[in-house]
């Protein structure tokens, strides 16, 4: 067998595998998301604070970042479901790969290369609720940037887990014109602080 059938034979392999491996955790969370309306919350959110933020007028503006209120509180309440009942699988089965690209089932053969999606979610979870409940003190449009980008960060996450990380990042500057690690940088400090640390973190296989 030549080495253009064998490269061949091995792309076709890796093809299958990498599909079936991202499959496995979009059903996942999909799973995970049956019963939440975090998706819809997020969408709503985003699209808000977006036209809020434009508005010339400030007791306008503040009027209607007040007007998202209830879907804030239920939003935060729904990523701390999907953390709750995320911690319920495996750490195997919740691992991501830190590599730009898919690896899969890296978390069997080189788990040193893979993070811990369950605490990720946590981490996301304590961070939207400190910013929702404003511990930052922060003015109304100060606050919805930061929200805006905690939930951008969200997003990115669950991309990651589904696909890779060079996907999520792809995608987080084709849908919102931001860059990761500006998402990163615009999140509070006690979401970036701990994202950060888990981002170093290799060494929690439990």
């Amino acid at each position: 067998m030549d080495i253009a059938l064998i490269l061949l034979v091995a792309a076709a392999a890796w093809q299958v595998l990498r599909v079936r491996y991202q499959r496995a955790h979009i059903a996942l969370l999909a799973r995970h998301l049956a019963n939440l309306q975090l998706e819809r919350h997020m969408e709503t959110l985003t699209q808000g604070y977006t036209r809020a933020i434009h508005e010339k007028d400030e007791n306008r503006q503040i009027q209607v970042l007040a007007s998202f209120a209830q879907t804030e509180t239920a939003m935060a309440a729904n990523i701390q479901s999907l953390a709750h009942a995320m911690q319920k699988e495996s750490r195997q089965t919740a691992s991501v790969v830190a590599l730009p690209f898919c690896l899969p089932y890296a978390e069997r053969f080189l788990p040193a290369l893979t993070r811990d999606f369950r605490k990720l979610l946590h981490i996301h979870a304590a961070g939207l609720r400190h910013v929702v409940d404003n511990e930052g003190g922060w003015s109304p449009k100060d606050r919805a940037y930061h929200l805006s980008a905690e939930l951008y960060l969200l997003q990115h996450s669950c991309h990651w887990f589904c696909k890779s990380r060079g996907v999520a990042d792809a995608r987080l500057m084709l849908r919102h014109k931001i860059k990761h690690q500006d998402a990163l940088e615009s999140v509070s400090p006690v979401t970036r602080s701990a994202y950060q640390r888990w981002l170093q973190d290799s060494d929690d296989q439990g």
